[in-house]
C-alpha cells in the first residue's frame, strides 16, 4: 500500500508553536490531510517525552498510535470521508550552534528513532551536554559531526537527517552559517548521511544540480508549527508502514518503496529569493549580484536565499535531472486555493467552513489536491475552484517569490479565468 508521511513537526514545547500541537490534534489533522505517519517532534523535551509515553501505545514495529480512549472522541469529530489509521514516529530536531573553521555555524538536524528506549539513550547523553528542557528544539553547542557520532553510538538504528538543508540561517548549506559540502560539515562520518530534507524554499530539481548529492535521498516535510500546517510538504512511500520500512525506503534507493515527495512550489518558501524584508526589497540572484549583495534601499547586506545559494554550489545546469530522480508533486494548500477563489483571508471563518465542507464531501485534502476528478470538485465547490486545482496540477501558477523570511504569494487564477466564470453560481 502507498501512504504519506510527514516526519518533521514541532510540539507545543517549542518556541513560536501553537498550543494545539498535541497528540490528539496531530491525530485529527493527519486524517484531515491524508497523512498516515506523522512525526512527534521534540522527543528530547522531558515533558513532551512523558506526554508521548502517556498518550501513545505501540502499533507496527517502531510506530505508535494514539490510545483508543483518546482517539475515539477525536475520531468522532473527523468526517467519515477522511477517517483513517494514523501512526506516530518518534522524531526530534536539534539546533547546533558551534565554531568550525573560524566561523560560527548554525545547523539543524533531525533524528528519527524507533523506540522510546532509543530516545532515552540519545536524550540522556544530550542532557549532559546542554539544556534540553528550555525548548522542544534544544539549542546545543554541539558540532553536527559530534551529534551524528553520538546518534550512531547511542541509537545506531536511528536515522539522522540534516533539516531544511538550504535555509539561510540554520542549515547545512545555509548561506549565513552553513557549509559548502556535506563532507565539510560531517567529516569522516559523511557516508552515514544518506538522507537530507530539502526544505520549503527548495525542490528536488534544485538539489539535482549538485553532483555531491547524487547518492543522497531527498525527503520533504512540513516543519509544522500548528496542526493546520501539516502536510505542506511530505513523502509518498509504498509498503507496510513501520520504522524499518520507512528508514529502508529512504536509504535503499528503491523507487518502488519511496515513490516521491509532495512539495511547496519553492518560490512560495520564505527564503527562495534574496532580499531585505525591512525595506521590502525582493531580488533575484542576478539582481543581487548587480547590487553587490547589498540592499539598494539602505545599503545593508541582503539575506541570500536558497536559489542564490544553490546556484553558487551547483555543478549541473538548470534543468538537469539526476539519474535516480524520483517524481515530485508541487501543491498549494487547499485553504490558500479557497481563499483565492473567494477573495477572503486564509484564516477567515468563511474559508475554514468551506474547507471542512469540502473535506466532508470529497475526502482528505491530499486526495482533493491530487486525485479527485475535476468534475467532482466542480460539483462540490464550483467551477472556479476546479479551474484553480486544474491549474495547480498542471503547474500553471504565478508566484511572487518569498524572501528574507516573507512567504511568497501564489496565484492560480487569471483575470480571464474569473471573467469566464463570472456568470457561474459559486457553490461557496
Amino acid at each position: 500500500m502507498s501512504f504519506i508521511a510527514d516526519l518533521h513537526v514541532h510540539s507545543r514545547y517549542s518556541r513560536a508553536v501553537s498550543k494545539d500541537m498535541v497528540p490528539e490534534s496531530l491525530h485529527r489533522w493527519a486524517q484531515l490531510k491524508g497523512i498516515t505517519v506523522v512525526g512527534t517532534g521534540d522527543f528530547t523535551h522531558p515533558a513532551w517525552f512523558a506526554e508521548l509515553q502517556d498518550k501513545l501505545e505501540p502499533a507496527e514495529p517502531g510506530l505508535y498510535r494514539l490510545k483508543p480512549e483518546l482517539a475515539a472522541p477525536v475520531d468522532a469529530e473527523v468526517p467519515e470521508s477522511c477517517r483513517a489509521d494514523v501512526r506516530f514516529l518518534l522524531t526530534s530536531e536539534i539546533s547546533s550552534i558551534y565554531k568550525r573553521h573560524g566561523r560560527t555555524r548554525k545547523v539543524h538536524n533531525l533524528i528519527f528513532a524507533p523506540s522510546f528506549t532509543a530516545v532515552a539513550h540519545v536524550t540522556d547523553k544530550l542532557a549532559r551536554i546542554g539544556n534540553v528542557q528550555s525548548d522542544g528544539r534544544p539549542i546545543l553547542g554541539l558540532d553536527s559531526e559530534a551529534l551524528l557520532r553520538l546518534t550512531l553510538e547511542r541509537a545506531p538504528e536511528a536515522l539522522f537527517v540534516p533539516a531544511h538543508a538550504w535555509t539561510p540561517h540554520f542549515s547545512v548549506f545555509g548561506a549565513n552559517s552553513g557549509f559548502d559540502s556535506l563532507e565539510e560539515c560531517f567529516g569522516e562520518l559523511t557516508p552515514h548521511v544518506k538522507v537530507i530534507e530539502t526544505g520549503l524554499s527548495s525542490d528536488p530539481a534544485m538539489n539535482w544540480r549538485l553532483s555531491q548529492l547524487a547518492g543522497v535521498t531527498l525527503i520533504s516535510n512540513s516543519d509544522a508549527h500548528s496542526p493546520s500546517k501539516l502536510g505542506r510538504e511530505a513523502n509518498v512511500l509504498n509498503g507496510d508502514p513501520s520504522f524499518d520500512g520507512i528508514r529502508g525506503a529512504f536509504t535503499s534507493g528503491d523507487p518502488n518503496r519511496f515513490l516521491g515527495t509532495i512539495e511547496f512550489f519553492p518560490e512560495e518558501g520564505k527564503y527562495h529569493y534574496d532580499g531585505h524584508r525591512n525595506c521590502q526589497v525582493r531580488l533575484s540572484p542576478e539582481e543581487t549580484r548587480t547590487h553587490d549583495t547589498v540592499c539598494p534601499e539602505c545599503g545593508k547586506p541582503v539575506t541570500l536565499g536558497v536559489m542564490h545559494r544553490t546556484e553558487l554550489l551547483a555543478d549541473h545546469p538548470v534543468g538537469y535531472r539526476a539519474p535516480n530522480a524520483l517524481p515530485y508533486w508541487s501543491l498549494v494548500p487547499l485553504v490558500e486555493i479557497i481563499a483565492e477563489v473567494t477573495g477572503a483571508g486564509v484564516t477567515s471563518k468563511g474559508v475554514t467552513e468551506r474547507y471542512h465542507r469540502l473535506l466532508g464531501d470529497l475526502g482528505n485534502e491530499f486526495s482533493i489536491l491530487m486525485t479527485v476528478p475535476l468534475p467532482d470538485i466542480e460539483a462540490a465547490g464550483g467551477r472556479l475552484l476546479a479551474t484553480s486545482i486544474q491549474s495547480m496540477r498542471a503547474g500553471k501558477v504565478t508566484i511572487a517569490p518569498g524572501y528574507d523570511g516573507e512567504y511568497g504569494t501564489v496565484r492560480l487564477l487569471t483575470a480571464e479565468d474569473r471573467a469566464a466564470h463570472s456568470s457561474q453560481t459559486s457553490l461557496f
